[in-house]
């Protein structure tokens, strides 16, 4: 069993997430032990999608009254890394989520290559995929089974594209061409979902 409450203090709250990523780049670094050419231009577009969320994003009157109904305290803890896609589309709403309630809700991030042992608790289809989100409550217990890495449509239409190419840029092309379409909002309604089942 972990000890998710070590976990949880060591973390970083958004702002230091995002302070991190920004300065690695600037040093020519990325999160993690890969600083290729290619990590590094994710990381650089990560850092525009992230913007673009958080410039843009409106939680739904869905989400907020998910939010309202929650009576307990809980502590949500992201595993992710700055070269990550699917993180860059997802954490920024994750922290809009807690941001709406900080009385019930504080965020922390972890990176994954840091925390193996971590995510090797909470595979996807038997890989590291991230963003998970795993929800604690007041004793530091997890009180849901993980969500993430990415809304479960298009966890299917990966798959199918997966079968067309394998071609990473052609795949993060798409990936990210169904968010900037779908504009959080099949990522919303599963984090209601999410949100539902705390009391």
């Amino acid at each position: 069993m972990f000890n998710y409450s070590n976990i949880f203090d060591s973390g970083m709250n958004y702002s230091s997430y995002r302070e991190l990523v920004h300065s690695l780049l600037l040093a020519g670094k990325t999160t993690g032990e890969d600083s290729s050419e290619a990590m590094l231009h994710y990381t650089k577009m990560n850092q525009q999608r992230m913007n673009r969320v958080e410039k843009t994003t409106v939680l739904t009157p869905a989400i907020l009254s998910a939010i309202t109904s929650i009576k307990q305290s809980y502590k949500f803890l992201v595993i992710t890394e700055g070269w990550c896609g699917d993180a860059a589309q997802i954490v920024p709403i994750i922290n809009q989520i807690v941001l709406a309630a900080p009385e019930k809700l504080s965020l922390k991030l972890v990176l994954r290559d840091q925390n193996l042992p971590l995510i090797n608790a909470h595979l996807t289809n038997g890989g590291r995929a991230i963003p998970v989100l795993l929800i604690l409550d007041e004793n530091d217990e997890l009180v849901l089974p993980k969500w993430g890495p990415r809304p479960a449509i298009l966890q299917t239409l990966l798959a199918d594209w997966k079968q067309e190419t394998s071609d990473m840029m052609v795949l993060a092309e798409r990936l990210h061409g169904w968010y900037a379409k779908d504009k959080t909002q099949a990522t919303q309604a599963e984090l209601v979902e999410v949100l539902r089942k705390l009391d």
